[in-house]
């Protein structure tokens, strides 16, 4: 369990437009980018309106042989990861619920890999609830929330962990302390000895900072509140409604919040390095049209996010199942179904090797991962 965590960043935040556009474009660069043709990309910037979601391309079943449902957190292999059972492009997907398909009771983490058939990566014990907080780190090691409930419902719900999982899919250990309390989604800085991991408290309404480092025999950990204040509640539906998916941007050191009840984005400024408590930060993307409870939350390879909604809060039933694309200036883009029911978008992420980037959405309704290629143009 030697230099296995994460860290970096401590860039002072700039929120005026000419900076924040500056920053995005530098970081968006020729590799990267899968809209626009090499002549365009001098132009791009944060605000641009040409679209990064696609149509789908390969659906795959996240159910394992225990039964497990609502598959939940989506987390690519690292390409410098080869050992255990991980190999680079990998996709990890968490599940929720169990085979009766009660809420904070799943146990297990599928593998979907870049040809062939899904396999069990890990399995716990019973009835720990594993989140949309789901991360593989650059030594392999993966990182997953654990957010219980007794009987399938927010009423018994409890604090829960971070467990830490060897690439061989074996439990190595729990981080549980004050700042984990019903961990709902995560955001991490990975530089590979040291880490800082960013948790959306579910039961807390509370966005806490977590400062990790490895010994040779434990982890040290240092944590901070540095959100506080949104929305949060239970919900016989969703489990609870309250602050979702965050995103880490080292370019500005923002850390982006999807709150679902508030039904809001906001920003929180010097999320890596700050010690205070922010609040709820600034409020970066409002939009009662589009926004149904935003949940999952990543970063295209154009700058935009994604977000998914839970189609609880504020709902649509003509707007099922929709993933999101705004740019950092809160400008709506498009919007993509996963399925026409209802409250089947969840967890999502983005993955961009040389020219070719892979996006991977949960079907909640289907119990399914959904993944797309997007070659650059």
């Amino acid at each position: 369990m030697k230099n296995i965590l994460v860290i970096k960043a401590s860039h002072t935040s700039n929120r005026t437009l000419a900076n924040r556009r500056t920053a995005l474009v530098t970081a968006l660069g020729i590799g990267t980018s899968l809209i626009f043709s090499a002549a365009m990309l001098s132009a791009q910037s944060s605000d641009d309106t040409q679209p990064f979601l696609p149509n789908p391309v390969r659906t795959v079943s996240t159910v394992p042989a225990n039964g497990d449902v609502n598959p939940y957190g989506v987390a690519f292999v690292p390409g410098n990861v080869s050992s255990g059972m991980l190999h680079p492009g990998d996709i990890l997907v968490s599940n929720f619920n169990n085979v009766k398909n009660l809420q904070g009771t799943g146990t297990t983490i599928v593998r979907v890999p870049a040809t062939g058939k899904p396999t069990l990566f890990f399995q716990g014990p019973p009835n720990i609830g594993l989140s949309t907080a789901l991360h593989v780190l650059k030594s392999g090691v993966v990182l997953v929330g654990n957010f219980p409930s007794s009987d399938g419902t927010c009423a018994t719900a409890r604090s829960g962990s971070i467990l830490v999982i060897s690439p061989w899919g074996k439990l190595l250990g729990r981080i549980a302390n004050k700042y984990i309390d019903g961990p709902w989604d995560s955001a991490i800085i990975d530089n590979g000895s040291s880490a800082k991991l960013f948790v959306a408290n579910g039961l807390s309404g509370t966005v806490t900072r977590l400062d990790l480092s490895w010994t040779s025999s434990k982890i040290v950990q240092k944590g901070v509140q540095i959100g506080s204040g949104y929305a949060h509640q239970c919900d016989p539906v969703t489990f609870v409604d309250a602050p979702t998916g965050l995103v880490y941007n080292p370019k500005t050191d923002e850390l982006y919040v999807a709150s679902t009840a508030d039904n809001k984005v906001f920003a929180l400024d010097d999320a890596a390095t700050t010690d205070k408590d922010e609040g709820t930060g600034w409020v970066l993307y409002s939009d009662h049209k589009h926004l149904h409870g935003p949940l999952g939350m990543t970063m295209a390879p154009n700058g935009h996010l994604l977000v998914s909604n839970n189609d609880v809060i504020n709902s649509d039933p003509a707007q099922p199942s929709e993933i999101v694309e705004f740019t950092l200036r809160g400008h709506f883009v498009k919007q993509l179904s996963v399925d026409p029911a209802q409250g089947a978008s969840f967890g999502l992420n983005v993955r961009t090797v040389n020219d070719l980037s892979t996006f991977a959405a949960v079907d909640d309704a289907t119990n399914a991962l959904l993944i797309w290629k997007l070659p650059q143009q």
